[in-house]
């Protein structure tokens, strides 16, 4: 099949008649069932979307087509679409369709997207492998014998292997951009509270975020700017102007670029990876941007404070999940209380219960303000570092993750490494700022890609997509 990289090369062939919407369809649908070994998808609407690509494809003809005619889209199983099963990857929610759709999804289908299917991830997006996933493991597209990434590593895979255009995750700790690292493909975390998280399930509130994973820059840009903007159902989103961000400027003014001296020089940073982005670091100083080393002494504390806030709110929000109101409920169960206990350890994995259990115990009388709340102050201090940061440089620099993907089962023992994977990507969702991963380097020795991570500050999501697709240009020239 065509392997298109980009939506505009898409409606370009639409428009000139070289491939029409059931057959573009039919050939996501063909790659799909060739690599059903990698585990991506959950469900495939193989029937229902042969069916809207014919409805479209009139639209198409008549000329009143929507934007993102012609992009077909994979959702993690964590995002509510109406009439259509959704598990969040656990045993939990087994049997459950959803009554609505998730805001952003409904803003991505007004304007002609299409839906092919919900794809795996970690159970509740809860882990860093996709190896916690109640239906087994994804596998890297790239070596099958590695992790894809997690918690959206069905959603980066689905991208990598060529069975979509773009895929939508969830981004708690670096859900997004840490799978998309490991897949080689763009991964963007948007400012919270920049996507409505209305209809997607909660793991910790104050932290997710939906955003895209896609191929080029600008279709991760071109989905954000529609999926973005203050929602009647989310509280939480915000009501400042949602700007064109897929409009890219056509000169790159030069920057100041901070990189974050403590990532750089972390003793767990594999050494090529160091290499890459000192690279990189001279490489952007000859295109005219300012480039200094910042200091965060706060690294050493992101890890701890993020998985000690985050398991409190996880804790919170999965008591709804508890056998009575809907999915899993135990045969074995003889009462109201058995009903509870039997129906969640039946229904709940190790992580998810690990987590939970670490939530309730932070959230307890006499571990609430030494633990709880300490977190909270600690993550307020790293939220005004962080901005004063901005005060003085436009985007921060880091690598997203300290390595390449590592073997399925290489880790999943060893809970405290398989945490310190997001030790870069947590920053962010700490701060509440946008950020993006992109696809710039390729391991000499295992042949795994490996991305470069670019902040800015909340609500800058322009000048972050208007520099990542000036870069990933200028790489791609040099081949």
């Amino acid at each position: 099949m065509s392997s298109y990289r980009s939506l505009a090369s898409i409606q370009k062939d639409l428009h000139s008649s070289i491939i029409d919407l059931p057959t573009l369809v039919n050939q996501y649908l063909q790659r799909i069932d060739e690599t059903r070994d990698l585990n991506i998808f959950l469900e495939v609407f193989d029937d229902e979307i042969r069916e809207k690509a014919g409805v479209l494809q009139d639209k198409v003809k008549a000329g009143k087509a929507g934007k993102l005619a012609g992009m077909v889209i994979a959702i993690k199983d964590n995002l509510c679409f109406k009439d259509h099963k959704v598990s969040a990857a656990s045993n939990i929610l087994e049997g459950f369709e959803s009554l609505y759709s998730a805001t952003a999804i409904e803003r991505l289908l007004a304007e002609d997207a299409l839906i092919i299917g919900r794809v795996n991830c970690d159970e509740f997006a809860m882990g860093g492998s996709n190896e916690s996933s109640a239906f087994g493991p994804v596998k890297n597209p790239i070596n099958p014998e590695y992790v894809p990434g997690g918690s959206s590593g069905g959603s980066a895979a689905a991208v990598a292997a060529n069975c979509c255009l773009v895929a939508l995750g969830s981004d708690t700790g670096g859900s997004i951009r840490q799978p998309a690292s490991f897949c080689g493909v763009v991964g963007f975390k948007p400012t919270y509270g920049r996507v409505s998280r209305h209809g997607l399930i909660a793991f910790a509130s104050s932290f997710d975020q939906i955003g895209p994973l896609s191929r080029s820059v600008k279709d991760s840009a071109l989905v954000l700017e529609i999926m973005a903007g203050k929602d009647a159902m989310d509280a939480t989103s915000s009501s400042r102007e949602v700007q064109a961000y897929s409009d890219f400027a056509e000169a790159q003014k030069p920057l100041k670029i901070g990189f974050i001296q403590e990532c750089i020089e972390n003793d767990a940073l594999d050494p090529e990876v160091r290499s890459e982005h000192l690279r990189l670091i001279d490489e952007l100083r000859a295109q005219g941007h300012t480039v200094e080393p910042v200091n965060l002494e706060e690294l050493k504390s992101f890890v701890p404070t993020y998985y000690a806030l985050t398991a409190a709110e996880a804790s919170s929000n999965l008591s709804r999940f508890d056998g009575i109101h809907y999915g899993h409920r135990s045969s074995k169960a003889t009462d109201i209380e058995s009903t509870y206990y039997k129906s969640r350890s039946e229904g709940f994995g190790t992580e998810v219960k690990r987590r939970i259990m670490v939530g309730s115990f932070i959230l307890s009388a006499g571990y609430y303000d030494a633990y709880y709340a300490k977190a909270q102050k600690v993550r307020r201090l790293i939220k005004e570092k962080t901005d004063a940061l901005f005060e003085s440089y436009d985007l921060l620099l880091s690598p997203t993750t300290p390595d390449t993907a590592f073997k399925i089962g290489e880790n999943i023992d060893d809970p405290i490494k398989m945490y310190l994977v997001d030790i870069f990507t947590v920053h962010a969702n700490l701060a509440g700022i946008p950020a993006i991963s992109i696809p710039l380097f390729k391991h000499s020795k295992s042949g795994l890609p490996f991305g470069a991570q670019f902040m800015s500050a909340a609500f800058n999501e322009k000048m972050l997509f208007d520099f990542s697709h000036n870069l990933m240009n200028i790489e791609a020239l040099k081949g």
